[in-house]
């Protein structure tokens, strides 16, 4: 039996980034980029005024004061986005915009809070620096300057930067397309009529949001039937345009796992007992003429999540260049419970938080895989080592979160908020004025 390190070890090895491709930056969001970016111009293209005021001639305003404010004509306004050309001639000034260009001549700009802002004939109240308010052109970046270096993640602040610097295309590495298949004759799909002997696939749709929340893109979602040739045809379409296959249920020892029949000698596929609970019956392997990755997950919804957080989440990122961190933590537990000896076992928590500000946990639902209503309350996944028989009350544990750290804690501060506005409540407001 395989530890779960050395099967997520086997699993990664054969593991590629897709192929690169060249995308419009709009359209490169979550991405990751192949290659280094340099801008393609100075920014700020052009000189401008950072604040609303007066563009003027440092040398005019010698001696300007509160007291002894200089008074001098506009010449005309500039506002932003103004293309013409402006001179600022000796005893003038133009009233000028926030980001508008900056006339020939001027060396500073004046604020309007330093001014009385007449809009013909205002007091200038200060000599400013030379420079003053005044936005030099590639101050920033010039043309030629990295923006973006290979390996990083396309964010918004990514798309507003490049495109400043003139950079319309960028090449990154490629959308990751997911196909999900659930497998089994007992299958109906969500909304349709559950017969007797049937269950409605779960794990079709809980595996399209875990991977739309990893960053693939989603491009088929189905079922395979309990037959050999169907889901051989099937499986074999997904692997000519998708860029990663899922399937659960079908690869344990029964005489109806067909998955693990249909698939047993294709690629790199290989179908293992990994030493954890949930989740021990694991297939992994690359297929077909464009190598793409199999997993082939057990059926139990809570084996699905689990195998998916330990295993396809890590894939999904090193197939899209990501590197993706935050999803680790620590907690206390708050109460004992039992671990499954000689496997690492992954346990549903709740998360609360103990007296000291830190993660307190305890367990969401029963420990069974097959018990999907936890699954609505738990916040995380709390690790125990195979050495270990149970996990003592006041013990430390690994924690895979399965919600945002943010939302967690949004939680966590709301529930502070509420506990404490039901003890003010619970202790009386005071009555009379004493007497």
């Amino acid at each position: 039996m395989r530890s779960v390190d050395e099967h997520l070890d086997a699993v990664l090895a054969q593991i590629e980034p897709v192929a690169a491709v060249t995308l419009p930056v709009r359209r490169a969001l979550g991405l990751v980029t192949t290659a280094d970016v340099r801008s393609l111009a100075d920014l700020p293209r052009f000189d401008n005024s950072s604040m609303d005021g007066y563009a003027v001639r440092r040398a005019d305003l010698d001696g300007a004061s509160p007291e002894s404010p200089v008074v001098l004509p506009v010449a005309g306004d500039i506002a932003a986005g103004d293309q013409r050309r402006h001179t600022l001639a000796p005893g003038q000034v133009w009233r000028i915009m926030t980001g508008a260009p900056l006339p020939e001549g001027a060396d500073a700009v004046v604020k309007v809070e330093d001014t009385d802002a007449h809009p013909h004939e205002p007091q200038l109240r200060v000599q400013p620096d030379e420079g003053a308010n005044i936005r030099r052109a590639g101050e920033d970046v010039h043309a030629g300057d990295l923006v973006l270096s290979a390996g990083s993640r396309v964010g918004a602040g990514q798309i507003a930067a490049l495109l400043s610097a003139g950079v319309h295309e960028v090449e990154v590495v490629g959308p990751v397309r997911v196909a999900i298949l659930s497998t089994g004759d007992e299958l109906v799909r969500p909304g349709e009529p559950v017969g007797p002997g049937q269950i409605v696939d779960s794990n079709g749709p809980m595996l399209e949001a875990l991977v739309r929340e990893a960053g693939a893109y989603v491009v088929h979602v189905g079922h395979l039937p309990d037959d050999e040739g169907a889901t051989r045809r099937q499986v074999h379409r997904q692997l000519e345009h998708a860029d990663l296959v899922i399937t659960t249920g079908g690869v344990s020892k029964g005489e109806f796992d067909i998955v693990k029949k249909v698939l047993t000698g294709e690629g790199s596929m290989e179908f293992v007992e990994v030493a954890m609970q949930p989740g021990k019956p694991q297939g992994f392997g690359v297929l077909g003429r464009r190598d793409v990755p199999v997993f082939t997950l057990p059926g139990n919804p809570v084996s699905t999540l689990v195998s998916f957080e330990v295993f396809v989440r890590p894939a999904l990122q090193r197939r899209a260049g990501r590197r993706e961190g935050g999803r680790l933590a620590t907690g206390l537990a708050t109460q004992g419970w039992r671990s499954s000896p000689e496997r690492q076992t992954y346990t549903r928590v709740r998360v609360d938080r103990d007296p000291t500000g830190a993660y307190a946990v305890s367990p969401a639902g029963g420990a069974g895989s097959h018990l999907v209503a936890p699954l609505a309350t738990a916040d995380a996944l709390a690790v125990s080592d195979p050495e270990a028989t149970e996990v003592a009350a006041g013990s430390e544990v690994d924690l895979i979160l399965l919600r945002p750290r943010a939302e967690i804690d949004a939680r966590l501060s709301d529930d502070a908020e509420r506990a404490v506005a039901e003890r003010d409540r619970a202790g009386g407001a005071p009555h009379g004025d004493g007497r």
